[in-house]
């Protein structure tokens, strides 16, 4: 029973369901078909256009810009009193309980691109609790990387974490204000990215679950897990796929035994590997452009999307 609990756990921190909703009225054939086949952002824009029209008034004079607000309507087409309501949601964090990790997140970003190049030392040290939880989450254990479709991929190694040593030094709170500072940066990339390539950029998360221990901290669990939930309401149609990579033969056979209990939409975002990662010690050495590592790694990731 408590390994049960264990894969339970380990499956709602890194693909929690989306909440049921009433059907919604339909729009034409080739207006969906363009919206869920392409990650073009004009046919985008045009296929969700009525919803963001809706949207565009209510967030005027607010900080959220044409690509956020098409992400919201993804998440409801055909739907604008259902997408307004789930930009409510979104502004009322933004401006309320997120507004400083928003306001640390824009300010890291902009001083991660000043000389040019990325630097992620700004990012990092900007983020909430660093102090404390960098000790534990490091670039050794926690990266993103661009891929060659231009979307990123956010790289967690679980089994790497201490989280028994972290979370008795901060509370599931902190834990959870960290990784929504990291989902926050990871979206003003991705959103300028974006507009910059007129092309839809999605996050894939890969998680390598190697050496992860079933029975680890409950309470880094629940942190995951809470972070995940309040992520889907705040970073909404952000998610691409979530890759669960070399997991422990146990975590293995439990999780695929609840996949099927999953709602399709996210069933069809969850694919499980085994083999990338495989051969990294840590994840500093995906960090050098040129290295051998990167390139299998970035290969590996691209073949299993295609």
């Amino acid at each position: 029973m408590l390994a049960l609990a264990a894969a339970a756990s380990l499956a709602a921190a890194f693909c929690s369901p989306p909440a049921l909703r009433a059907v919604q009225p339909r729009r034409s054939r080739d207006a969906r078909l363009s919206a869920t086949t392409t990650a073009d952002l004009a046919t985008l824009l045009s296929a969700h256009s009525l919803e963001i029209a809706a949207l565009r008034s209510r967030a005027s004079g607010k900080p959220i810009d044409e690509v956020a607000l098409l992400r919201v309507a993804m998440e409801h087409p055909g739907d604008a009193p259902g997408a307004l309501a789930a930009l409510e949601k979104v502004l009322a964090w933004r401006e309320g309980e997120g507004s400083a990790i928003t306001a640390a997140a824009a300010a890291a970003v902009d001083e991660a691109r000043r000389g040019g190049a990325w630097d992620n030392s700004p990012v990092f040290a900007a983020a909430p609790h660093a102090a404390a939880i960098g000790k534990y989450i490091t670039p050794r254990n926690c990266l993103t990387l661009p891929l060659d479709s231009g979307d990123l991929c956010y790289i967690i190694r679980a089994g790497a974490i201490d989280d028994g040593a972290l979370m008795a030094e901060v509370s599931e709170a902190q834990v959870v204000d960290f990784f929504l500072y990291a989902k926050e940066v990871n979206r003003v990339v991705a959103d300028a990215r974006s507009a910059a390539t007129g092309r839809l950029v999605r996050v894939v998360t890969a998680n390598d679950l190697s050496g992860v221990d079933l029975f680890g901290d409950a309470t880094f669990r629940k942190a995951l897990s809470a972070s995940s939930k309040k992520a889907d309401e705040i970073f909404p149609s952000l998610n691409g796929p979530t890759l669960l990579l070399n997991l422990p033969f146990l975590a293995n056979a439990l999780v695929k035994l609840f996949t099927p209990l999953f709602p399709p939409k996210v069933r069809a975002k969850l694919k499980f590997e085994k083999g990338p990662l495989a051969g990294v010690d840590d994840l500093t050495q995906l960090h050098n452009p040129q290295s051998s590592a990167r390139s299998q790694f970035l290969a590996e990731i691209q073949a299993i999307l295609a």
